[in-house]
């Protein structure tokens, strides 16, 4: 009988560290990644210090499209044979059926191999929580990398099948290659809603709000204009924590989170603490509540931080993309709150 078991494969990352004494990421480096020329692979490890196996692999969506590019190859890389052809064939076949009654997510259904999952049209994938593909298609002789952050895995298959399956053969003209450029090239992250402004930002302007005892040992936060936008700025233990959010458009910089991070995110490096790449905007969606945005733009997710604004009390409470896309659940990490100082 089928049961989708991330422990097992936990278990087997286990095997290979005790047998071979070093992490399963330790392992795959000389073996499979910098064959495959794949730079800086991370992996979840528990608190034994064991790769999690099953999840919390970090590596860019080029590095996906190489590792599918290898199992399209039957296991050869240029003119070395990396994985057996034999081994590449069992592990995207079906070994195993899974019930069949969910007819709403029909490429869950077609079949299970060796930590691969089958598809329609002959294809078959690794999958990564909230829509990470790696699809390959042996009879069309093409692998299609998604990376992002959906509620509805299967909606995006059911885009490929739709718009780029049918397009595949398709010869593309000049014209087609040139709309497709200025359509890459016109893409952004969209910008938050409301206002680059408040009367409430010049009344707080240059004071600090003194924070009440809180789990992430935030003692004050502070807001200032720059020429970008408004630079918050947060004190804890360890000093200030400074985060430019942009107004008209993102700032990236390295910060630690002041809020910290959402274990699916702070599973890789860098390890929780230690700063992360940011790019943060700002916006009032009232006179009295801000809203900063924090992308953490080597991953797909982000998290909004609501500053409500209550004559000379502030609190602000984070709300991550994770958490609100599975029908908006309480984020676990705790609002704080604050009263006006000098």
């Amino acid at each position: 009988m089928f049961n989708y078991n991330s422990a097992a494969t936990y278990m087997l990352s286990a095997i290979v560290h005790k047998l071979s004494g070093q992490s399963v990421v330790e392992y795959l480096k000389p073996r499979l990644f910098d064959p495959l020329g794949i730079a800086g692979p991370t992996w979840e490890v528990c608190p034994r210090g064991i790769n999690t196996g099953g999840w919390g692999l970090n590596i860019r969506t080029e590095g996906l499209a190489r590792l599918g590019q290898l199992y399209l190859q039957e296991g050869r890389w240029g003119d070395r044979q990396i994985l057996p052809a034999s081994w590449v064939a069992a592990a995207s076949s079906k070994q195993i059926q899974q019930p069949v009654g969910e007819k709403s997510n029909p490429d869950w259904v077609q079949g299970y191999g060796y930590q691969f999952w089958r598809c329609r049209h002959d294809g078959f994938r690794g999958d990564g929580a909230f829509g990470q593909f790696t699809l390959v298609l042996p009879k069309q002789e093409t692998v299609i990398v998604m990376t992002g952050e959906s509620p509805d895995m299967q909606e995006e298959l059911d885009l490929v099948w739709e718009h780029l399956l049918p397009a595949i053969d398709a010869k593309p003209s000049r014209a087609d290659d040139a709309a497709l450029k200025a359509q890459l090239a016109a893409l952004a992250v969209a910008r938050p809603e409301g206002k680059h402004d408040s009367p409430t930002r010049k009344r707080v302007e240059g004071r600090t709000f003194q924070l009440e005892a809180n789990p992430h040992g935030l003692r004050g936060v502070s807001f200032a204009e720059s020429a970008t936008g408004i630079v918050v700025t947060f004190t804890d233990d360890r000093g200030g924590i400074e985060i430019p959010c942009g107004t008209s458009e993102w700032i990236r910089s390295d910060r630690r989170p002041p809020f910290g991070v959402p274990r699916l995110i702070a599973g890789g490096a860098p390890k929780a603490g230690e700063p992360y790449r940011l790019a943060c905007r700002a916006a009032w969606k009232s006179d009295n509540e801000l809203e900063l945005h924090l992308r953490y733009y080597e991953t797909p997710h982000s998290d909004t931080i609501t500053c409500r604004f209550d004559r000379d009390r502030v609190t602000m409470s984070v709300l991550g993309s994770i958490t609100r896309i599975r029908n908006g659940r309480k984020d676990g990490r705790d609002p704080v709150t604050g009263v006006l100082g000098g």
